[in-house]
């Protein structure tokens, strides 16, 4: 589509800040959100993921152990109890929800693998990247996950095999940020440091398009049926704006 063709705006109320929180110790890197609206996760520089309680902004629960590096990417599946972080370690991990419970209080980290004895289930960090791990998504309707990283490299990871099934090559420099078509056809887009945004055709098809953006920016999180976006930033708060 060329840019006369892109749909204007529409106009909005003056966007103002709703509440900031403020417990990390490090700048928060990234942001996802439970798809039933009870919670909210984000991950710092300071190693940790923490959830949140969406009406409240209270602190419910914080993981640690799980990265030795700061975390960079974080997603929450809608086909199973599972939460996915990725960071400078180089490695995904994943947490399993053990209750359906809003709560969150009932997570285990998985480092190399964990095992839940209640259900004999193992858990595993994936670990194929070169480079950090900068971003992932979590697909709504199948058992895969797709990372991006600064080695260049897009893996697609098949959750039932444990292991990354396909790579995209296709970015020339660090990739920052992934997004996924919430409600169109199936597809994503990536964008990183070669000031370019590529948009892939699921399930593995090759790049769409291009569009040439002039300077770097960081992800920015939208969550359907939720009336608030957020933002995170290079600092140590996490802002909320209806």
């Amino acid at each position: 589509m060329e840019r006369d063709e892109w749909p204007r705006p529409e106009w909005h109320a003056p966007w103002w800040n709703y509440k900031v929180i403020r417990s990390n110790l490090g700048r928060v890197t990234s942001i996802a959100f439970d798809p039933g609206n009870s919670w909210f996760c984000t991950g710092a520089a300071d190693r940790t993921v923490k959830i949140w309680d969406v009406g409240t902004g209270r602190l419910k629960h914080k993981l640690t152990g799980g990265h030795t590096g700061q975390v960079r990417g974080l997603a929450v599946s809608k086909r199973h109890p599972y939460m996915y972080s990725a960071g400078d370690d180089k490695q995904v991990n994943w947490c399993f929800l053990f209750s359906s419970s809003s709560d969150c209080r009932h997570f285990v980290y998985s480092v190399c693998r964990v095992w839940d004895t209640r259900t004999d289930k193992q858990i595993h960090a994936l670990s194929a990247h070169d480079d950090t791990v900068s971003s992932l998504l979590a697909r709504s309707t199948h058992p895969q996950i797709i990372t991006g990283s600064h080695d260049t490299t897009i893996k697609f990871w098949d959750l039932r095999k444990e292991r990354w099934i396909t790579g995209l090559l296709h970015n020339k420099k660090s990739i920052r940020a992934l997004a996924i078509n919430p409600t169109g056809p199936p597809a994503f887009v990536s964008a990183g440091e070669d000031d370019n945004i590529k948009k892939f055709i699921l399930p593995t098809g090759p790049p769409a398009a291009d569009d040439n953006i002039k300077k770097f920016i960081l992800p920015r999180r939208y969550f359907p049926h939720f009336s608030h976006n957020m933002l995170s930033q290079q600092n140590e708060f996490v802002n909320l704006k209806p």
